[in-house]
């Protein structure tokens, strides 16, 4: 569990992959989105495969990190095809690499073809940040867990929560059972649903590392207003990612 401090927009900026993956986003959205996430200095975005060398580019010189998606958003692709997106992902400037497993082989309890599935990434990946997203929206507890589980044996740096496309997502209830079923090595990402500072302070007091969403320059501007004013405004974003 991660000791609660007073916030600060450096110190919630750290913590979240601001996500630009819609698929409706035109040129001008992307860019809009990558100009926000420089201007209040997140870790990293999380792009659309087709996006992450102009993310690169434009970005250069911020400091912020570019992260892609792979087998998004269903995760049900071969690990062939997984293993060469990640591979063109690293290729273009992609530092992380946030790979779906493959759902229908985690319901089914066929771990072994989960876990190998996440560690030929983790291969490819050559030690760069593996994020496992297991989409609890459509698993039971123990499946949570077993995925969590997988994905560690494979090898990932952090199990993650949702894609944001499924409905539902992250819930106090699921990270705890991720928090729960990792070693301390593997770190924990919250996405889907993460659109306010209350809840992700929340989220961050039970040991959540990592944040994805489209809803940064609430979060931030809300860590503005507590810093100036002691009162967070409550405002959430109305998307689900």
């Amino acid at each position: 569990m991660q000791q609660q401090e007073t916030p600060t927009v450096e110190s919630i900026a750290a913590l979240v992959d601001h996500a630009i993956l819609k698929p409706e986003l035109t040129d001008d959205d992307v860019a809009a989105d990558l100009d926000l996430a420089g201007r209040w200095g997140v870790f990293s975005v999380c792009v659309r495969p087709s996006d992450i060398a102009r993310s690169v580019a434009r970005l250069d010189g911020t400091g912020v990190a570019t992260g892609t998606v792979i087998g998004f958003p269903h995760g049900t692709t071969s690990t062939a095809a997984k293993t060469a997106e990640s591979r063109r992902a690293l290729e273009d400037g992609a530092s992380e690499l946030d790979m779906v497993l493959h759902i229908g082989r985690l319901r089914s309890g066929d771990l072994a073809a989960v876990t190998d599935d996440v560690a030929a990434v983790v291969a490819v990946a050559e030690g760069r940040v593996v994020k496992v997203i297991l989409e609890t929206a459509y698993l039971s507890d123990e499946q949570v867990v077993a995925g969590s589980k997988a994905a560690e044996a494979g090898g990932a740096s952090f199990v993650k929560t949702s894609t944001g496309f499924a409905g539902g997502g992250a819930t106090m209830h699921h990270l705890r059972l991720m928090r729960d079923a990792v070693s301390p090595a593997v770190r924990i990402k919250a996405s889907g649903g993460v659109r306010g500072l209350a809840t992700l302070l929340e989220m961050r007091a039970i040991g959540v590392d990592r944040f994805g969403t489209s809803a940064t320059e609430t979060i931030l501007t809300d860590v503005q207003r507590l810093a100036e004013t002691g009162t967070a405004s409550g405002a959430s974003d109305a998307s689900s990612y």
